[in-house]
């Protein structure tokens, strides 16, 4: 289909876009990379009047690492993050998740700022971002204010953003020593969403006691979760695979799961334990400086 008539704008700061998003109001929608807005225009579910274009906006699309962050703008591509070393050195995991969004067209085109304000409760990125204890940058004409990933996704597509703020930066924290993290999931065959994807962080210390554990759930409900039953059952305690086994059978305890034709709730609920106990193995193992490949310590079958 074709969308419905608008008017474009392209603003090259992003103080003017924020201008915009203030005159317009609500009639008004912000193009990142287009991947997720386009769509819904082409099918007549969202019918903006005005459609602003941030894609020019340079400033927005560098990364770099200051004061133990990596700190990526909100247009940087799914590919660059797949693909930049400095990326894959600082949040391995995170390279690992851009890798399984979509396909190959849509991480070149797709931004991680958009995908993550679009807040898809299939989306890949969302588990990652809680795994990671990620922060977003969020400003407005009153100036900027950072969120915490466990504070911003709040339902189907709804996030802690404003109507007059631009997501404008990501904050990961670069990976210490003796930490490993993982993201695996059942992708939709069709659209590489995720039916249920887990992201899974571990530290430990000198003994190989669990320091730090963060699990980030995507897919299962109306928006990405903490499983904060299983990262309490498996902090302060060594990570065997018996108390991990354990531990993330709690994974989907509290959740409403989505029901749809492509899974039940039964099954979503299945992966999230499935996923949660694999993902914990492998970034225990990865921690340890073990390096199994995400396919042969994942994989797509659940059982």
């Amino acid at each position: 289909m074709i969308p419905a008539a608008f008017i474009y704008h392209r603003p090259k700061t992003v103080e003017a876009a924020l201008r915009l998003l203030t005159e317009l109001g609500p009639d008004a929608k912000i193009l990142a990379g287009g991947q997720s807005l386009m769509v819904l225009m082409k099918l007549r579910l969202s019918s903006p009047a005005h459609v602003i274009d941030i894609s020019r906006i340079a400033g927005l699309r560098r990364f770099r690492i200051r004061d133990g962050q990596l700190r990526l703008g909100a247009l940087v591509t799914h590919w660059t993050i797949e693909s930049a070393p400095a990326v894959r050195r600082a949040a391995p995991v995170l390279a690992e998740t851009a890798a399984a969004v979509g396909d190959l067209q849509v991480r070149n085109l797709g931004t991680i700022g958009g995908s993550l304000a679009h807040a898809d409760p299939a989306a890949d990125y969302p588990a990652t971002m809680l795994a990671l204890d990620a922060e977003f940058v969020l400003q407005g004409h009153g100036g900027d204010r950072t969120v915490p990933a466990s504070d911003f996704f709040q339902g189907v597509m709804a996030t802690a953003m404003q109507p007059d703020e631009l997501f404008v930066e990501v904050r990961v924290p670069v990976a210490p020593a003796r930490f490993g993290a993982a993201y695996l999931k059942m992708p939709n065959p069709a659209s590489g969403f995720a039916l249920t994807g887990v992201a899974a962080a571990v530290g430990l210390d000198g003994d190989g006691g669990a320091t730090h554990v963060r699990v980030g759930v995507t897919g299962l409900g109306p928006a990405a979760y903490r499983a904060r039953g299983v990262e309490e059952a498996v902090a302060g305690r060594e990570p065997t695979d018996e108390l991990l086994a354990r531990a993330s059978g709690t994974a989907a305890d509290g959740v409403e799961a989505n029901a749809d034709i492509h899974a039940t709730a039964a099954y979503r609920q299945h992966l999230a334990r499935v996923f949660t106990r694999r993902a914990l193995a492998l970034a225990r193992d990865r921690a340890t400086g073990g390096r199994a490949s995400r396919r042969t310590s994942g994989g797509h079958r659940a059982g």
